[in-house]
């Protein structure tokens, strides 16, 4: 007796999202922030680095630069310091002092709220401008793809791709506009609850009936 066929792509994409809203339901920014400006920043730190450890970093480096113009004119050496322990240090200070030069000077000091304006900034690439997007502004221009995103979209067959602004593409004509973000927060629980790089849970997936990677049964 044959398995059962999986349901078509976006018809699998809705459901897996529904399954994850009601596993999980609460899906907020798990970085810690205040202003747009902090989000921007956090989320620039957050490049290969666990959330975690930013949240770690953030408080003493808030206080010391409580505004654009404090990142604008900071010293880099004292910047490093700051932010070491999240790695790439070097050029995360270049970026974020130089992102906020930019604010300043082009921008009247605010963040920007386009996309666009966003990809003119230092060491904001797609990723960093959705999250700065959705949780700063509520607007919902794309996908956040980080490697659980990239990781989960691939073995859940949404996606093809290897490139993040390709999956982003693909993810994009599968979801609701109003989830794409929430979408990657709930992938990203996902990934660390369940779905994990190496030996991932099938056996307590509840999306594992709508996974190819998983085991058939049997």
């Amino acid at each position: 007796m044959s398995a059962p066929r999986r349901p078509p792509k976006k018809q699998r994409a809705l459901e897996i999202l529904r399954r994850l809203k009601e596993l999980y339901p609460e899906a907020p920014c798990s970085l810690d922030f205040e202003t747009t400006l902090q989000l921007m920043v956090a989320t620039i730190l957050s490049a290969q680095c666990t959330d975690e450890r930013v949240n770690k970093v953030t408080p003493a480096l808030f206080v010391a630069y409580p505004d654009v113009h404090a990142f604008a004119e900071a010293d880099l050496a004292d910047l490093e310091s700051l932010i070491k322990s999240t790695g790439f240090y070097r050029n995360k200070a270049k970026n974020i002092r130089a992102a906020c030069q930019r604010i300043v000077t082009e921008y009247n000091g605010e963040v920007p709220a386009t996309m666009e304006d966003l990809l003119t900034l230092a060491g904001v690439a797609r990723k960093t401008a959705n999250v700065v997007l959705a949780h700063g502004f509520g607007i919902n221009a794309g996908v956040t793809v980080d490697t659980h995103v990239k990781r989960l979209t691939n073995r859940l067959g949404l996606t093809k791709h290897s490139d993040p602004i390709k999956i982003e593409q693909d993810l994009m004509k599968l979801l609701p506009q109003p989830d794409w973000e929430n979408w990657s927060i709930r992938l990203v629980y996902h990934g660390r609850a369940v779905c994990m790089a190496r030996n991932p849970n099938c056996a307590d997936c509840s999306l594992a009936d709508l996974c190819p990677s998983a085991p058939k049964p049997g």
